[in-house]
């Protein structure tokens, strides 16, 4: 795993970062370098789906690493007494109570399981909570929306993951969007990717990047050929605005991030749209 984590400070909030399909701890930086020098502790495990460990779709362990993604993270929590120890400098400056997990695609789904979405099982029942109560706040990246027919067959066959519940996620979360993101996953549109916003009690804000694919313009890497859609302005407004929901999400600073949407909404030249169930409902 990566650790990251600002020189100096001390209380510093945790955020658990998942990668998406194939990726590893070095992926992501434009992300996770942001956060740890704005005062976070960034924890990047690499999931077993790694092309750094050589599991393809066709071998046999693949349909069930999802849920060995979401042991990663738990795994994390539980040894943090661990990677303080071996991270130089760090001893002292946890703050255990405040807890986030974030990923990107896969990872997001991944992540949003200790936020407390669950899975359906074949039979349509809602499967096992593997939620985790250390988890107080979350942000999910492009990540897959329910199932459905819409499906390809290969998904349904080899992604169980990806007939999620949202109906029991009530942690605080974030959603984070293109409205060009069409996945080779799934017939449905890119509104697939805000299904965790639109069914799910606990993920109350939604920003959408108009002309964002799945990259979200370079999220995953600099320079990364899958980034297909590049464009470093929506890099720097989303490593911001992520930015300023953890503050407040993770009770840095209570006003950051009302502050951070309201100045997004009132843009001359909007990049995108934030939505925000609990501004629908004041």
């Amino acid at each position: 795993m990566r650790v990251s984590a600002p020189v100096a400070g001390t209380n510093l909030p945790i955020v658990l970062f998942s990668h998406g399909n194939g990726w590893h701890l070095d992926g992501y930086a434009p992300l996770t370098e942001f956060w740890a020098s704005r005062g976070f502790l960034v924890i990047q495990p690499t999931h077993l789906d790694s092309r750094r460990n050589g599991f393809e779709f066709d071998h046999p362990v693949f349909s069930s690493i999802w849920t060995e993604r979401i042991a990663d993270l738990r795994r994390v929590l539980d040894q943090l007494d661990t990677i303080e120890a071996a991270v130089p400098g760090l001893a002292g400056r946890i703050d255990r109570s405040r807890v986030a997990a974030t990923g990107h695609s896969w990872g997001g789904q991944t992540a949003q399981a200790l936020l407390g979405a669950r899975i359906f099982d074949e039979a349509g029942q809602v499967g096992e909570d593997m939620s985790d109560s250390r988890v107080t706040a979350g942000i999910l990246f492009a990540a897959t929306g329910v199932g459905g027919e819409h499906l390809h067959p290969f998904a349904q066959a080899n992604f169980p993951f990806m007939r999620p519940s949202f109906q029991e996620l009530t942690t605080p979360t974030l959603v984070v969007a293109g409205d060009h993101d069409q996945s080779k996953m799934s017939s449905r549109g890119p509104d697939w990717f805000t299904d965790a916003y639109t069914y799910s009690p606990g993920a109350t804000d939604l920003l959408t990047f108009y002309g964002a694919e799945h990259a979200l313009g370079g999220i995953v890497g600099y320079e990364v050929a899958e980034t297909t859609d590049e464009d470093p302005e929506r890099v720097a407004v989303i490593q911001r605005m992520s930015t300023a929901y953890l503050r407040t999400a993770l009770h840095v600073d209570e006003n950051s991030w009302s502050t951070a949407r309201a100045a997004f909404s009132d843009s001359a030249d909007p990049i995108g749209r934030a939505q925000s169930k609990a501004l629908a409902h004041s």
